[in-house]
């Protein structure tokens, strides 16, 4: 995946630093090839919890950045953040006063693993509408004091002065059902790392699954399978959290 999220990301991320949980499939000699990338070894503050490990790097790998970059993105490598003019939107964002900025969540589907020199966000135009994958992932560091993301990052409480966009335009690409073959594998992968508190809660219960159900699920997920080039069309007020009853005014209120 790391030539797709390099593809993705270069054009408007001046710099990356991009967590190995001990890889041996050569991600780090290519990542070598980029001056603009560090590699830092992932650290699991919890043995027992790959999960609360995440989290925790999760609310605390940006803090550095404070005082130092304008926007900082908080991801995983198969989640691509999407508008057609990102650099223009953060520049109408940090005008207009936007400190956070959520992605809509869609999850990505193909019926083949796309060919390498491919760009994802592009060239794949079908997702289901994913709650889940609706995320605080683009924040300013100077603005926002702390994050208190759920697991997952799929909700965030942020403090400081957290102030959302009057209209959601940014996507969360979740690129991982690139084809039942790799959806499977990749499972398989992750349920390797999963540790006795996560089991107990739960917490990626869907790398448990065996083929078949996997299967069922690629199926369920290709029928629900919109054109993203047409989101603007959908109602996606089930996606935004941030945009609840309690939070009418959120995106004129500091946290």
């Amino acid at each position: 995946m790391l030539p797709f999220f390099m593809r993705h990301y270069q054009s408007w991320i001046d710099r990356f630093v991009i967590f190995d949980d001990g890889s041996t499939d050569g991600s780090i000699e290519y990542l070598a090839s980029f001056k603009n990338v560090e590699v830092r070894r992932f650290e699991r503050e919890f043995e027992d919890s790959l999960v609360e490990s995440h989290r925790f790097l999760y609310d605390t790998c940006w803090q550095e950045s404070t005082g130092k970059a304008d926007w900082v993105v908080v991801t995983n490598l198969d989640e691509h953040l999407f508008h057609p003019t990102p650099l223009k939107y953060l520049y109408d964002c940090k005008k207009n006063g936007v400190t956070a900025v959520p992605g809509l969540g869609f999850q990505m589907i193909t019926d083949l693993f796309p060919r390498e020199n491919q760009h994802l966000a592009h060239d794949v135009k079908l997702g289901m509408p994913w709650p889940q994958m609706s995320k605080l992932s683009l924040f300013d560091p100077n603005a926002i004091s702390a994050t208190n993301y759920a697991v997952g990052r799929h909700t965030a409480q942020p403090e400081g002065n957290a102030v959302y966009p009057a209209k959601d335009e940014l996507l969360n690409l979740h690129f991982k059902y690139l084809g039942l073959d790799y959806l499977t594998e990749r499972s398989r992968e992750l349920k390797s790392g999963l540790q006795s508190v996560d089991i107990a809660n739960k917490w990626g219960h869907r790398y448990l699954w065996d083929r078949n159900r996997i299967e069922v699920d690629f199926q369920l997920v290709k029928r629900e399978a919109v054109d993203i080039s047409q989101f603007c069309t959908f109602d996606l007020a089930m996606h935004s959290w941030w945009r609840k009853k309690d939070q009418a005014d959120v995106h004129n209120k500091k946290g």
